[in-house]
């Protein structure tokens, strides 16, 4: 079959978590022997901030550590006909113009021989229903989201049984454990500051505790103001900037262990969905430490795949435990690498994917509902 799929960007992950997932997905479609065609938009703003700070060697890691990948790059005149012509399965991700949206899915009504679907891999559903109502989905075949909480909303929207779970994953051709350790040393977290959505957690489950404890710190991300970095500081946080997505392997195997301190929207209303960086860290072996998260899907097995702290006082004593016990360190890689072999790769999500695709006649498309 021949995937089309549109996104805001293939080639930069800067601010921009959607691409970690969305690489390893499309590579494997690609081993499996089908055709991918990528589009995103000229000006795409990950894409323009990357280039500012970094220029076009930010570009570097992903063209080197995904060579079966490109995409085109296009305008607003772009002959989308012509675009689908040959396709089977068109997919649209959230982050993509109004317009856009609105003219793929006429293309699809007026005969467009493809299953067209939605992807949703935001909270925007609920913090800014709006912004989603605002496409237009008439002629979209299904929509995916990726996580049950997010579905539900599509449900009482009216999409029925036309939207599918498809949680993110790890791309375990990338994401797996060192060859060889060479030594690790303190906490690392990466993750963008982004709009204060988190900043009162990550003071108390991250930069406090990791002081108290004596571990040091590194933190890799962007969109970090002033007022963040002097935090940092305070804290004797060493910041580190902007990291390739691509290059976290190699950061997560100089460090002792890292935290996922989850955006309040996905603890508060959409529980179930965790960040795409769990499935990476637990993927690269590294011992992970949760803030309070609500695994209401069943995804992993919270206290044996990784470490849950409820409070403050809890993530210090998981943060010396880690430190100071061998054993418990080796329990959580191996049964966090357990989670995402056994259920939790991009390989596994493709399947998912294609069985979606073929329970629906793909490559004819998916019949639509009356």
């Amino acid at each position: 079959m021949k995937f089309v799929y549109f996104t805001h960007s293939l080639a930069s992950c800067w601010n921009h978590g959607n691409a970690h997932f969305l690489r390893g997905v499309l590579r494997e479609l690609v081993h499996r022997g089908h055709a991918v065609a990528a589009y995103e938009p000229r000006g795409a703003w990950s894409l323009e901030n990357l280039l500012k700070d970094h220029g076009d060697a930010g570009l570097d890691a992903y063209r080197s550590l995904y060579p079966e990948l490109s995409s085109d790059v296009f305008d607003p005149d772009l002959d989308i006909e012509e675009a689908l012509a040959d396709a089977d399965v068109v997919i649209v991700h959230e982050w993509n113009e109004p317009w856009l949206v609105a003219a793929i899915g006429k293309v699809r009504r007026q005969g467009g021989r493809f299953t067209l679907l939605f992807h949703d891999t935001h909270h925007r559903a609920v913090s800014d229903p709006d912004a989603i109502r605002q496409f237009d989905l008439d002629g979209y075949d299904g929509v995916l989201a990726f996580g049950e909480t997010l579905a539900e909303v599509y449900r009482r929207w009216g999409w029925g049984d036309r939207v599918h779970v498809w949680h993110e994953a790890a791309d375990t051709r990338l994401f797996h454990p060192p060859a060889r350790d060479v030594g690790r040393n303190g906490l690392v977290w990466i993750g963008n500051w982004g709009d204060g959505e988190r900043s009162a957690e990550l003071e108390s489950f991250l930069f406090r505790p990791a002081q108290a404890v004596g571990l040091p710190l590194d933190i890799y991300g962007v969109r970090y103001p002033d007022e963040a970095l002097r935090m940092l500081a305070r804290y004797g946080v060493t910041y580190r900037g902007w990291l390739p997505n691509a290059r976290a392997p190699e950061v997560f195997a100089r460090h002792v262990a890292t935290v996922h301190v989850p955006r309040r929207f996905y603890v508060e209303v959409l529980p179930g969905i965790p960040t795409i960086r769990v499935f990476e860290a637990l993927a690269c072996g590294i011992p992970l430490i949760s803030a309070p998260w609500r695994d209401s899907e069943g995804l992993f097995n919270p206290g044996s795949d990784f470490l849950v702290a409820e409070n403050e006082t809890q993530m210090e004593r998981h943060m010396k435990a880690v430190l100071h016990d061998p054993d418990l360190r080796k329990s959580l890689v191996e049964n966090g690498l357990d989670a995402i072999r056994s259920r939790h790769s991009c390989a596994h999500r493709a399947e998912q994917l294609l069985s979606l695709l073929a329970d629906h006649g793909a490559a004819s498309p998916m019949e639509m509902s009356a």
